[in-house]
């Protein structure tokens, strides 16, 4: 795989320099077409130790505007970073649409020096790309420009560029104790290398080879890669907006509700009720064995993701409070989700719900959560069939990580019929207090009831799994559901913890 890379591709000084005034030029070009065109631009640099890594992006940042690239170093994870899943370190660092971030070390250097040094085994070598391709599958289908730079260099050339760069007083600190292993591990981090890039070379986000002997040669070649498929890319989205503007838009037609049969709402038995005593006794109970397993979590360093939807005015928020009544304040966070904000629609709709991934011995509740992409965003028409349809692999696939790190994921959906919610919006309007909890916009949705009920089926049926399954909790009486909630938590944790 790597013969090409080593056919000493060189540069003169001449030519290069006159190749770079135009190449400059072209990047600043595109860089300020890239704010406007609403898709973020990935730059991950890996490849051999020594072979010019750092040097092409401390070039690329010089021809670059510095205002709008983002650079982000990655060494192997700290024990810090350990404590939360493995890609939740680059989630959280993925640039904004319209911006450049540039990943000098990325979700390849982990897999790649743990295998070489045989902390692993192949299988988990190719477990881990897939879940690398899956990773840059779903940026890609986002819209994100995913660009990958592997630099070569041979055993002999990388023999000479260490006694060489060890030989100068001013130079020899280049050379690490990293950089000496790397050297002696050369032929397995060669065989390594060429494992996972023949696993991970795909249609969105191929490999380019860098030969690295030529400081002129690389330089060019990132160069003219990057601006080459910038243009590209923005020439399609400018494309790809001219169409629709110039084709009527096409409002799709939910399928009628009679039409679909039983739905999985219709099984819900919100004729359950409990008379006050029952309900005090109970939740006192039920409050008091949940503060209990909270501390065990606590004590275990393990966490917990507690994710709530439900219909306006089916009572999340009391049965959000009466979860958080019985624990430590100090050991949870309630994210409330309305609306993205600005920043975050700059992002992956996930990426706001990767921040808050609760570290051990701590719990993360969500009021609304990620599967507003295929509930209101699908129902409202926010997001088009393409993206809530591939939302469901994404969702499961984002649980599937936190589950596999260890951490409980609980999700409930509470429930109420169109009477009981009509009754509590009325409610609601009449009393002083609560009328701050009533807009025009809820009793809008209403007309749209019989669409979210299919919404909701289809959540159910693609994202309940054995490891995060979905809670359908009867709640036209507020106080059942309270407790049938607080139960289904403490079966939870109890699994959980053992």
């Amino acid at each position: 795989m790597f013969e090409t890379a080593e056919l000493g591709q060189t540069v003169g000084k001449e030519e290069y320099e006159r190749e770079v005034e135009t190449l400059r030029l072209r990047l600043l070009d595109v860089q300020t077409r890239l704010k406007e065109a609403n898709f973020p631009v990935i730059v991950l640099i890996s490849g051999v130790e020594l072979a010019g890594k750092s040097e092409t992006v401390q070039k690329l940042l010089e021809w670059l505007d510095p205002r709008f690239v983002e650079t982000h170093g990655f060494r192997r994870a700290t024990a810090a970073e350990r404590a939360f899943p493995p890609f939740h370190r680059f989630w959280r660092r993925l640039p904004a649409r319209g911006r450049i971030g540039v990943f000098f070390g990325n979700w390849y250097t982990e897999p790649l020096v743990a295998r070489a040094y045989k902390e692993i085994s192949d299988a988990d070598l190719v477990a881990a790309m897939t879940q690398v391709n899956t990773f840059e599958r779903e940026l890609a289908a986002g819209g994100a420009l995913v660009l990958k730079f592997w630099f070569h260099l041979s055993k002999k050339a990388q023999k000479k560029r260490i006694g060489k760069l060890l030989k100068d007083p001013d130079e020899s600190y280049r050379v690490s104790d990293f950089e000496r292993e790397y050297s002696k591990r050369y032929d397995a981090f060669l065989k390594v290398s060429e494992r996972a890039l023949s696993l991970t070379t795909t249609a969105e986000a191929p490999w380019v080879l860098v030969e690295g002997d030529d400081k002129r040669y690389r330089s060019l070649l990132v160069g003219r890669t990057l601006v080459e498929r910038l243009e590209k890319a923005l020439s399609a989205v400018a494309s790809k907006r001219s169409s629709a503007k110039a084709s009527a838009v096409v409002v799709e037609t939910p399928p009628a509700r009679e039409t679909l049969g039983r739905l999985v709402l219709d099984g819900v038995d919100l004729s359950q009720r409990l008379d006050d005593d029952e309900y005090e006794r109970e939740l006192d109970e039920l409050e008091s064995r949940f503060g209990r397993l909270c501390r065990k979590l606590e004590r275990q360093g393990k966490s917990a993701v507690l994710a709530f939807e439900g219909w306006d005015a089916a009572g999340k928020g009391g049965v959000i409070r009466r979860v958080v009544g019985a624990i430590d304040p100090r050991l949870y966070s309630v994210i409330p989700v309305a609306a993205p904000s600005d920043e975050e629609k700059a992002h992956h709709y996930l990426w706001r719900f990767w921040r808050h991934v609760p570290g051990p011995g701590r719990i993360s509740l969500f009021d609304r959560t990620w599967y507003g992409r295929v509930l209101v965003e699908r129902v409202e028409g926010f997001a088009n069939r393409d993206e809530w349809s591939r939302a469901y692999a994404e969702i499961n696939d984002f649980e599937r990580q936190l589950t596999e790190h260890g951490i409980a994921v609980e999700k409930f959906w509470l429930h109420v019929d169109r009477d009981e919610q009509e009754r509590r919006f009325r409610e609601r309007e009449n009393t002083a207090w609560k009328r701050f909890k009533i807009t025009e916009e809820d009793w809008r949705n209403r007309s749209k009831w019989s669409e979210y009920e299919v919404a909701v089926h289809d959540m159910v049926e693609k994202t309940s799994t054995v490891e995060a399954p979905w809670n359908l909790v009867p709640c036209n009486d507020k106080k059942f559901g309270r407790v049938f909630v607080l139960r289904a938590l403490c079966r939870r944790l109890e699994r959980h913890l053992g």
